[in-house]
């Protein structure tokens, strides 16, 4: 059979999304290409999050076009994933928990639990493969939620703050396992309060503030000279994180 078609681009056109009267994201446009890690900041309240549910498809907007290039194949794995703040874990162990993700992917029962330890190498947890999910430490379980998307090549992943709640050492092991998946081919989209973060993963720079794209330019001149007196004075701290 032929390769499907890719996912990507994904293109949003005048998107908004409204709680009652306010608009949450207000008046979107812009096209996320394979390739550049997108790192999506802004003050608290500007849209992050939201922006990044709605691209994933779990809101849809009030207003305005969300498209993939390609629609996902029924009854296959899906092509794009997405990566919270706080992983949500079954009652299983850590390899379960891969395991019982790639039999909803459909993926043959003979071939799962050697893709799923395969997975778990990738991100350091093989040891831990016997482990209850929930016993992990933060850092663990994140990596595991890692894994699990690992054991299914997704085009594009969209992580909603990964590092938040964790320290430093934790934080370093996240974002290399960040960096092999886009070095592994896969797009990286994802929401940081942390600039350095942002710095050393992002290719480019997704600025929103108020709802709105207000800056979108290459990480190194966004840091150095950013266009927007909102993007600087964010970036010199003086808006609300």
């Amino acid at each position: 059979m032929p390769a499907p078609p890719p996912l990507l681009p994904l293109a949003l056109t005048d998107v908004v999304f409204a709680v009652g009267p306010r608009r949450i994201i207000d008046g979107i446009s812009l096209r996320l290409d394979a390739g550049p890690r997108t790192m999506i900041l802004g003050p608290n309240g500007a849209g992050k999050s939201v922006l990044l549910r709605l691209c994933h498809g779990l809101l849809s907007p009030t207003a305005g076009r969300i498209a993939w290039n390609a629609t996902e194949p029924a009854g296959g794995p899906r092509r794009q994933a997405m990566v919270f703040q706080r992983p949500v874990l079954l009652r299983r162990s850590a390899l379960g928990n891969v395991i019982y993700a790639l039999k909803l992917a459909g993926v043959p029962s003979a071939e799962r639990e050697e893709r799923a330890m395969e997975a778990l190498r990738k991100v350091g947890l093989e040891a831990s493969a016997r482990h209850a999910a929930r016993v992990l430490s933060g850092g663990e379980q994140q990596r595991l939620a890692l894994a699990r998307v690992w054991a299914l090549h997704p085009e594009t992943l969209f992580l909603d703050e990964p590092t938040a709640s964790l320290d430093p050492g934790a934080t370093h092991e996240i974002e290399n396992v960040i960096a092999a998946l886009h070095a592994a081919g896969t797009k990286i989209v994802m929401v940081t309060h942390n600039l350095g973060q942002a710095h050393r993963l992002g290719d480019e720079i997704l600025f929103l503030h108020q709802g709105r794209l207000v800056e979108r330019a290459p990480a190194d001149r966004f840091f150095k000279h950013p266009a927007s007196p909102e993007a600087a004075q964010f970036l010199e701290g003086e808006l609300p994180w």
